[in-house]
């Protein structure tokens, strides 16, 4: 029997209703431009987007632009830049074909054809999935690293003045286009970052400003003047758990389809939105698909980047050091659950008061991570720590130790970082994860004189020079890395860990976001 064939406009149409698309994506127009084609952006910004057009007839289309792989977009082209979204809850699956794509290209490759949808005055929405190292920003700043060899390569450029070496970083391909748009009409522009990171929109700005005030161009006074006035960075949260597709992945969607379906993505049910109302532009009507548009994310997002993503990082480091392989497979531990309830009881006084409850969070995330149609792979998470952990631990760290809160948990999972950072046998750290500082966190492993001074400075390596001086807390790291070492999980320090295992409720914060027990 051979293969079914492959997904497309002219297949899509033997499917049943209900597993097309919201819209016909011959009806829709280049209206919104995506930096990284990832499968997080199509399962969540895409789906949103869909539903809105489709809801209103408005032709909201996007053109998603792969900073990386060329593949991607290949594929998808053709496939008519239709894939599908499988929503995998517990013993159902349900599994549909997305429409609101109207385009796939590469950064470098269409440069030409990315910076013109970047200057048409018919796009007003640009949205990023790049991840924290697309950002290129100085370790323990928000500043741009002028010194990143991408980013100083894409500076030189601007000596330049124009030519046919396109920029190769998101940032820089953003910075010129704005310069041209500014050049051409000067129409208004909102660039929405949906990466994990806190104060996401205001990082975004720092870094496309950053890059124009060091750029060579003669105008760059009046492009950042322009960029004021004219360009929104609206903060976000985003949330839905997205695992890298896998070929068995691929078969699944194409036998629920019956058609070939190169591009597919799957996530759980779960999806959220949140965005900060801080728009200059037209967009589409997020809202009538769920989304919230809010006066302030900081609530939101912080729950989300601490406690979500912050025990995610804890199961990754703590999961890999215990010979697991996926987060479904932690919570099958005796000690998964307890953790994930013991992070969220840690950090949840360093949280705003006008965020959701804490518990009631942290428990809906107990049964989301233990969900076992979800194959998350710990490696996957554990990956790029350098840049990831900083955001989600070590602020809500600083905040716990200079309010003399205990911090076992939060110590337990730096400890496993430690670990999870020794060299591999290539250019893999030792449990297959990667990361942009693997080499330097390499040399600490090799140079370090003993645990608390490796600890220290690996802490220093990640931009947290303040926390290597807590003597009290390298002690504190240093001490657990040998159980670690062995496989051995303890959770047995602290009142945090007390409180998760005999279920004592959790803090009550004040209106300044700390809490008395």
């Amino acid at each position: 029997m051979g293969s079914p064939p492959l997904l497309d406009r002219t297949t899509v149409t033997r499917l049943d209703p209900a597993a097309r698309p919201l819209v016909d994506p011959a009806g829709l127009e280049a209206r919104i431009v995506h930096l990284g084609l990832g499968a997080f952006h199509r399962a969540h910004q895409a789906v949103y987007t869909e539903q809105a057009a489709a809801a209103t007839g408005e032709p909201w289309g996007i053109v998603a632009v792969e900073p990386l792989s060329e593949e991607a977009p290949r594929l998808l082209a053709a496939q008519d830049n239709l894939y599908s979204v499988t929503d995998r809850a517990p013993g159902a699956l349900t599994t549909r074909v997305v429409g609101s794509l109207v385009g796939a290209l590469h950064l470098r490759r269409d440069a030409a054809a990315v910076d013109a949808l970047l200057r048409s005055p018919a796009v007003g929405t640009v949205t990023l999935t790049v991840t924290e190292k697309g950002y290129y920003r100085r370790p323990g700043t928000a500043e741009l690293d002028l010194s990143a060899t991408p980013v100083a390569a894409d500076l030189a450029r601007t000596a330049g003045d124009g030519g046919t070496d396109a920029p190769g970083t998101v940032v820089g391909r953003l910075a010129a286009s704005l310069r041209a748009r500014w050049r051409d009409h000067g129409a208004p522009l909102d660039v929405v970052s949906c990466d994990n990171m806190a104060g996401n929109g205001p990082a975004l700005e720092s870094v496309v400003r950053g890059f124009v005030a060091a750029s060579a161009w003669a105008d760059r006074e009046a492009v950042l003047s322009w960029i004021a006035d004219s360009v929104s960075f609206p903060a976000t949260i985003v949330d839905r758990i997205v695992p890298a597709t896998t070929a068995a992945d691929r078969e699944l969607a194409s036998s629920a389809l019956g058609l070939r379906d190169e591009m597919p993505v799957l996530g759980e049910p779960f999806r959220q939105w949140v965005l900060e109302d801080r728009f200059r532009a037209a967009r589409p009507p997020w809202e009538v698909a769920g989304a919230l548009v809010v006066p302030d994310v900081a609530p939101y997002q912080l729950m989300k980047l601490r406690l979500l993503n912050g025990s995610h990082s804890a199961m990754a480091y703590l999961g890999l050091a215990a010979g697991c392989r996926t987060v479904a497979d932690v919570l099958q531990t005796s000690w998964g659950e307890t953790l994930v309830r013991a992070f969220g009881a840690e950090v949840a006084p360093s949280l705003p008061s006008a965020g959701p409850d804490p518990a009631e969070y942290v428990g809906e995330l107990v049964e989301r991570f233990r969900n076992p149609a979800m194959q998350h792979l710990l490696v996957q998470i554990g990956s790029d720590g350098s840049l990831k952990i900083p955001e989600r631990w070590l602020a809500a760290l600083r905040e716990l130790r200079s309010a003399g809160r205990p911090t076992p948990t939060l110590e337990l999972a730096l400890a496993a970082w430690v670990l999870a950072a020794r060299p591999g046998t290539g250019p893999e750290q030792v449990h297959g994860t990667t990361d942009p500082l693997a080499p330097a966190l390499a040399r600490v492993w090799r140079g370090a004189a003993g645990p608390r001074d490796r600890v220290a400075a690996l802490l220093r390596a990640v931009g947290a020079a303040d926390l290597a001086d807590d003597s009290g807390l390298v002690a504190g790291v240093a001490s657990r890395l040998p159980a670690l070492a062995a496989g051995r999980i303890e959770l047995d320090h602290g009142a945090a860990g007390t409180a998760a295992r005999t279920g004592t409720p959790y803090g009550v914060r004040d209106e300044k976001g700390s809490t008395t027990a």
